[in-house]
């Protein structure tokens, strides 16, 4: 256990901004493995947007992390998404995350409830409603991050595929009722049989793939946001 609260830890720390170049950072990173992966190498979807952007970026992301997270040392260190927005002013947050409370929490079996924990039917209530509305009131505008999916090849979570569009649908229902938050999918990304976009595990995401839905991000806010 401490071993694993020790690289926790680490990976917390790295949540350095890209390219600080001395300005202050406006956009904020924060979720899972998707958010995290390449963090070390500088190659993660935050550091690429960061370079997409030409300004910093912030990622507190953290592998491992849920939505629904009780234990609190490790949850406080970013075990727990929520924990990782403390409630500063930016001007975008950008988040995922979900996929460790259906893979971990539930097996993808029968996570009905988790689902329903997370975000409603009506996408009106949950943990991640909750969570969004706390960052909407500091005026920040939020993105929220569909997961990749596999390219029709074996991998340990394509038993969750069913549960995740389920989950992924309420979160897409959930925005279109909220002002100022957005979601970018990541469903239609890699075409059939095209491994690049995935590390060897087919779970995460290549160099390839942080930096393709990276550049989706950069497109989005610069439309979004004519002041970039």
């Amino acid at each position: 256990m401490l071993r694993y609260l020790i690289l926790v830890l680490c990976l917390f720390s790295l949540s350095s901004p890209a390219m600080s170049e001395g300005r202050q950072p406006k956009i904020l990173v924060i979720g899972d493995s998707l958010m995290a992966w390449h963090k070390m190498s500088n190659r993660s979807i935050g550091d690429m947007l960061g370079r997409y952007l030409k300004e910093p970026v912030v990622n507190r992301s953290v592998g491992g992390a849920r939505i629904m997270y009780e234990l609190p040392i490790s949850g406080s260190m970013g075990m727990k998404i929520s924990r990782q927005f403390r409630g500063e002013h930016w001007d975008w947050v950008i988040l995922n995350g979900g996929g460790n409370d259906l893979w971990f929490g539930c097996g993808c079996k029968r996570c009905g409830r988790n689902i329903n924990l997370m975000v409603t039917i009506n996408g009106q209530y949950g943990y991640v409603p909750d969570l969004i509305n706390r960052i909407r009131a500091t005026g920040a505008k939020v993105i929220v991050i569909g997961y990749l999916r596999t390219p029709g090849v074996d991998s340990s979570i394509e038993h969750c595929r069913d549960d995740g569009d389920a989950y992924e649908a309420r979160l897409q229902l959930m925005v279109r009722q909220m002002k100022g938050v957005y979601f970018l999918s990541n469903k239609d990304l890699v075409p059939y049989g095209d491994k690049s976009f995935h590390t060897a595990d087919m779970i995460h995401p290549s160099f390839k793939g942080s930096a393709v839905i990276a550049k989706r991000l950069a497109v989005m806010i610069r439309k979004l946001d004519r002041e970039r």
